[in-house]
Formats: C-alpha cells, structure tokens, sequence
C-alpha cells in the first residue's frame, strides 16, 4: 500500500463506519394511554376560567339587587357586547351582573370605558376566589 492511498482508505473507512452504525440504529413506537377523563377535565377548568371562577382576575359589575332586573341587565348586555362573557352571581341579598374575565386591571380599564357606554353605573372588582 502506498502514501497515497492509506488516507483515502482511512477516510473510506471511517465514513463506512458512520453510515453503518446509522443504518443498524433501533426505532421505537411509543403508545400513550390516556383516560378520557383527562379530556374533560381540562375542558370543564376552560369553562370555569371563562366564567370568572378560577381566577384571581377582574370582572365589571353592571348591576346588583333584584333577579328580575339583573335578568333584565344580563340580556340587555348580552345583546350588545358579545366579546366578553357575562353571569348573574348571588351574594345574598343581592344578585349581581359580572362581565368580563380580565387577567390585568389594564384590560378591564379598556373594557369599562365600552361597557359604561350603556350602563353608566358599571364599575371593576376585583372578586374573591372561590372554593
């Protein structure tokens, strides 16, 4: 063998190792079991963040007192302001409009200069967290 041809060999060699241990490599499947439950759960906890109920955000509230009237508040607002959800809570004696499920005090700022457009006596809260 001559000086020239031992490092084309060598490299030969060396490539021809590489390809071989790449074409011997294992594969695998993997196979999550997952209880359907799961699914649900994290749909039902997208539900209660919308309604206000799991965080610790900011909600306007557009109206308290009587349920005829907070029924009343609660379509009107409905059948102007579709971007942002709305519930009739009770705190007793009273029931009360909540709109909007605001993560920054900012946002519900923005929000409540729309919303008391027509319902002039709207204001932020910041609710307690339920349990």
């Amino acid at each position: 063998m001559n000086q020239r041809t031992f490092p084309k060999l060598f490299i030969a060699s060396i490539l021809l190792i590489f390809i071989s241990g790449k074409s011997i490599a294992q594969s695998a499947t993997l196979t999550v079991n997952q209880d359907s439950k799961i699914t649900q759960l994290l749909e039902l906890k997208k539900d209660l963040e919308k309604e206000n109920k799991l965080s610790d955000g900011f909600t306007i509230q557009l109206y308290y007192g009587e349920l005829d009237k907070a029924n009343q508040t609660l379509r009107k607002y409905k059948g102007s302001y579709g971007n942002w959800p709305a519930s009739i809570e009770y705190e007793t004696p009273n029931y009360k409009v909540w709109a909007g499920n605001f993560s920054t005090r900012i946002e519900a700022e923005r929000a409540l200069i729309e919303i008391q457009k027509s319902f002039s006596s709207a204001f932020i809260l910041k609710p307690e967290r339920r349990k």
